[in-house]
């Protein structure tokens, strides 16, 4: 019998050909470049500070106690998929039932990974709000889908949705809509008049949804979130995603969920158990406890992230940017054309070197990386000092203009 040989990589890669197009991710070239560089990393979206301290003591009373050592349930343990419950009754006035449509995952790039695993089929269309979180791009390739992008666009000095736009991009073979509000990287909360017209359209096309809600506690001025499945005719067809680590500063932990009808449950935890299968079993029921914190907690948590929004936002534009006010999340857009500069990606790498600072190049998060060109993300969940810090070497950038 011949021996086998070891396959030429020049005629079969090593990366097969659904993944060819994703290499290492941009947080990881970049947090790479702030390490390397001494610059201050507003690229990556981690708070520097970890969140409350009764969060963390519940963490370690859990480990002290023996609970979640070993391999928790599959579906997450009871305790917090009642919190989970609670707090969508709280919230927002959804009924979910813990025992059936709750599935606790290893933070929400797990929960989209298998949604996308679990409801796509080989072939079928995604609709996506571009830009994008660069994980929905890999999991849509992962799961054989075609993703559809609608460009969310500069609008009186935010970005806006074309609903429109939304609409035409559905065809006979869309399968699903993929959206995300408070929206990464853009910093848009779409509206209810927005989101009930995506309501509308999804029930008259009969799509499901899955829709990224992660920011959900992170919005700001007169914004205001509100679920999707909480439309006419949404409940049945939307997986809902959310996290404890943006909420509660603890983004370590990989503690995330799914809410949805008993069916589209189901089917994601049919993909999830052959991903991880469970995970960060005494971090659960941290944040059970975490998500029965008292309103004082989330509203002290917005007015915080706004406060540090606004000295961010401030240190931009006295530094020449032009800059998009988010209405929510952990992050700010920018425009650099106003500094003389038109591609993000090179100014992103050379910035450590002018100014001593680490942002993300939003062209990354776009199929049309044109579009996404002059545009700059930076992250302002960090301390007050870092920020003003950031800013006064920023501030550098206006001088050389």
């Amino acid at each position: 019998m011949a021996a086998m040989s070891i396959p030429d990589r020049a005629v079969r890669p090593l990366l097969n050909r659904r993944l060819a197009e994703f290499g290492t991710t941009v947080f990881a070239e970049m947090s790479a470049l702030a390490a390397s560089t001494g610059s201050i990393n507003l690229g990556q979206g981690f708070p520097d500070t970890d969140g409350p301290e009764e969060v963390r003591e519940a963490a370690v009373r859990a480990l002290r106690d023996g609970r979640g050592n070993q391999y928790p349930p599959g579906p997450g343990v009871p305790e917090l998929r009642r919190a989970v419950s609670e707090h969508q009754r709280r919230r927002y006035g959804l009924a979910v039932d813990p025992d059936t449509e709750v599935l606790v995952t290893a933070g929400a790039t797990e929960a989209i990974a298998a949604a996308m695993l679990a409801l796509v089929e080989p072939g079928d269309e995604v609709v996506a709000l571009e830009p994008y979180y660069d994980s929905y791009a890999a999991c849509v390739a992962m799961a054989g889908g075609r993703r559809v992008p609608v460009t969310l666009r500069p609008h009186e000095g935010t970005f806006r949705l074309d609903l429109d736009e939304l609409r035409d991009a559905v065809t006979d073979r869309t399968r699903l809509l993929l959206v995300n509000t408070p929206h990464n990287p853009t910093g848009t909360v779409l509206t209810r008049e927005e989101l009930a017209a995506v309501a509308r359209l999804a029930v008259e096309r009969d799509l499901l949804v899955v829709t990224d809600e992660v920011y959900e506690h992170l919005v700001f001025d007169d914004a205001e979130h509100v679920p999707l499945a909480s439309f006419p005719g949404m409940r049945e067809r939307t997986v809902t995603i959310s996290s404890a680590g943006k909420t509660f500063s603890f983004t370590g932990w990989k503690v995330g969920w799914i809410t949805g009808s008993p069916e589209l449950v189901t089917a994601v935890r049919s993909a999830k158990q052959f991903l991880t299968y469970v995970s960060a079993g005494p971090f659960q029921y941290a944040v059970a406890e975490a998500l029965a914190l008292p309103d004082s907690y989330f509203d002290g948590l917005r007015a915080g992230l706004t406060a540090k929004r606004d000295l961010l936002t401030a240190g931009l534009e006295e530094a020449g940017f032009g800059v998009f006010r988010p209405s929510g999340t952990y992050f700010v857009t920018t425009d650099i054309r106003p500094l003389g500069e038109s591609d993000g990606v090179a100014f992103c790498r050379e910035l450590p070197k002018r100014a001593g600072v680490v942002a993300i190049p939003t062209a990354v998060f776009y199929d049309d990386r044109e579009a996404g060109a002059p545009f700059v993300r930076f992250a302002f969940c960090k301390k007050d000092e870092v920020l003003r810090e950031a800013a006064t070497r920023l501030a550098s950038l206006a001088d050389r203009r």
